[in-house]
């Protein structure tokens, strides 16, 4: 892993302290990312990240979680170069919808993108680590790699500052295709810690803490996304977007969700799925 404090590790390190976050929280998310205890420590001892204090947020719903800024009740939102409506907000499990977070025309720039790399949809085997098709998740897709493009770099910039949350914390941003009749069964997004594979995933940037699913368009009949335990469901509006947090690995976070079948047209969903650590 990292053994310097390169300019990407001064920029992540700068992006945490802008996002409220102290120095033990740091720590815990570069040795999360493969950091010895040794090595992270020397770079937070660097003049560089001594000299910028953390930043305190409000709105912060739980240290160190990706979070946007709706503590104070507000209904639009600032994420850089374009203005969010929050549409509804959940408090258990912590669920917003946000509303024109992309435009129509970014959402037919990555369909398009997309379409020539789609392949049938895989998830994580628990038991090694590694991916494949499930019965469970019938949709085509495929991944971003993070920063591939000036689209993606707006894109995954704009996510950040939504969420306070550091482009070097998301996963690549992945893109899903259903046709009628596809369909996503519930499932929750972090990963087990009592499955023997969890641990190789972890070494990449520690437990995923959040994901925000954006509609690409907008089907013609179906294709919410589900949170059973609390009877919950999203509808896929063009554009709009649903985020929600796992502060734990476990059920009671709550946030057991699935995508509702399409019934008639086709849906395309982007997610973003947020790491506690550096993602590499």
């Amino acid at each position: 892993m990292h053994q310097a404090l390169t300019p990407e590790l001064t920029q992540w390190l700068a992006s945490q302290r802008q996002a409220g976050h102290g120095e033990e929280a740091i720590l815990k998310a570069m040795l999360q990312s493969g950091w010895t205890s040794a090595n992270a420590q020397a770079a937070l001892a660097q003049p560089v990240f001594k000299a910028n204090p953390p930043v305190p947020i409000a709105a912060t719903f739980s240290a160190g979680m990706p979070e946007p800024a709706i503590a104070s009740g507000a209904m639009i939102l600032n994420a850089g170069d374009r203005e969010v409506h929050v549409l509804a907000v959940m408090q258990l499990p912590r669920v917003v919808a946000l509303g024109g977070l992309l435009s129509a025309e970014e959402c037919a720039q990555l369909r398009a993108l997309a379409t020539p790399r789609l392949l049938r949809s895989e998830t994580v085997q628990v038991e090694t680590g590694a991916s494949e098709i499930n019965a469970a998740r019938t949709s085509q897709g495929m991944f971003f790699g993070r920063g591939e493009n000036e689209l993606i770099k707006r894109i995954e910039a704009r996510i950040a500052a939504l969420l306070h949350w550091p482009i070097e914390s998301g996963e690549g941003l992945q893109i899903l295709r259903y046709s009628v009749g596809a369909e996503y069964l519930p499932h929750y997004d972090y990963f087990d810690p009592d499955h023997a594979g969890t641990p190789s995933i972890l070494e990449r940037g520690g437990q995923r803490v959040g994901s925000l699913v954006i509609y690409l368009n907008t089907p013609t009949l179906g294709g919410a996304t589900t949170f059973p335990d609390v009877g919950l469901a999203v509808q896929p509006i063009q554009g709009n977007a649903v985020f929600f947090s796992y502060p734990r690995a476990d059920p009671s976070t709550r946030t057991l969700h699935g995508g509702a079948p399409v019934l008639e047209g086709e849906k395309w969903v982007a997610t973003k799925w947020l790491r506690q650590g550096l993602f590499v």
